[in-house]
């Protein structure tokens, strides 16, 4: 991308990337990249100069600081990582709806969930985790679409688990409150049964009932940091998230899933994601971006 002229005066020669209020050079891109990529392993080109300075400028005018050149100085330091989380908070993107892909929800449904909750019944332990829940969309379609299959699934050994980098959308998950409008792809008799109207005026929210929520536990997990799991799921969904992180990172993210699978378990990806590097030997497709670990690739 070329540099566009110095958008404001009197600072020097400094060529700012994107035309506006602050200076965003192309060190002061650099700097922000290589932290967030510390941090989360998301990968920061000069193309998203536009994006980061959309994003980040409203943290400069909250911080009173006059410049990016600030801003760097103040992620670097030892007072900064409070403002380096909310960094990662404005630069990732949180867009998820419920029953997101459909058809995911379906094969989970038909294929996958049946044996598991009859092996539940008799005892058997049910494990699933979303990988990058968000806002707790996800978790919690997963946990409905249990709940349809069988209704008192809380009262046996079923759980969802629910990791997102981001603490504000774990607190948000946990809280479990959504509009109506972000239910609107929820069946209506699924809404009627697990979401209970906090205004009983004009139902304009609802939250989740304790049956969803004893099925969901949410947990703050970084991705590219240590994973504390130790048992194995029987379906992992990491959706529209690694698109974020350069090749090698994508590649070893798709390796790590695979020893936490249970023998033939399902991982679900993005419509936009393909798993990549050595896991490409451990799965076969089933689906649209959905995949079976092979018989033997996880011991």
């Amino acid at each position: 991308m070329s540099e566009l002229p110095n958008s404001g005066a009197g600072r020097g020669q400094r060529q700012s990337l994107v035309a506006g209020e602050f200076v965003l050079t192309g060190d002061d891109l650099r700097q922000i990249a290589a932290i967030i990529h510390a941090d989360a392993g998301i990968h920061l080109t000069e193309a998203k100069a536009a994006l980061v300075y959309s994003r980040l400028s409203k943290r400069l005018r909250a911080l009173g600081l006059e410049s990016f050149r600030d801003y760097c100085a103040l992620i670097a330091s030892r007072e900064g990582l409070d403002e380096r989380q909310k960094m990662l908070a404005a630069l990732t993107t949180n867009v998820t709806n419920f029953f997101r892909e459909q058809h995911h929800f379906d094969h989970l449904a038909k294929q996958v969930l049946p044996p598991l909750l009859d092996e539940a019944r008799r005892g058997g332990r049910v494990r699933i985790w979303s990988a990058a829940c968000s806002n707790g969309a996800e978790p919690y379609s997963i946990a409905l679409t249990i709940l349809s299959l069988m209704p008192d699934a809380a009262n046996y050994d079923i759980k969802v688990l629910a990791t997102d980098i981001d603490p504000n959308m774990i607190a948000f998950g946990r809280e479990g409150v959504y509009s109506g409008t972000a239910l609107h792809p929820v069946p209506p008799e699924l809404r009627r049964r697990w979401f209970t109207p906090l205004r009983s005026d004009d139902n304009s929210s609802f939250g989740a009932g304790n049956e969803l929520r004893e099925i969901v536990a949410f947990r703050e997990l970084n991705l590219i940091g240590a994973w504390p799991m130790k048992g194995r799921f029987q379906a992992i969904f990491c959706r529209n998230v690694v698109i974020y992180f350069d090749e090698p990172t994508q590649a070893r993210i798709w390796s790590r899933f695979v020893p936490l699978l249970t023998s033939q378990g399902h991982l679900y990806i993005g419509h936009s994601e393909r798993v990549s590097g050595p896991a490409t030997e451990s799965f076969q497709p089933e689906g649209i971006t959905t995949y079976k670990l092979r018989a033997g690739a996880a011991s």
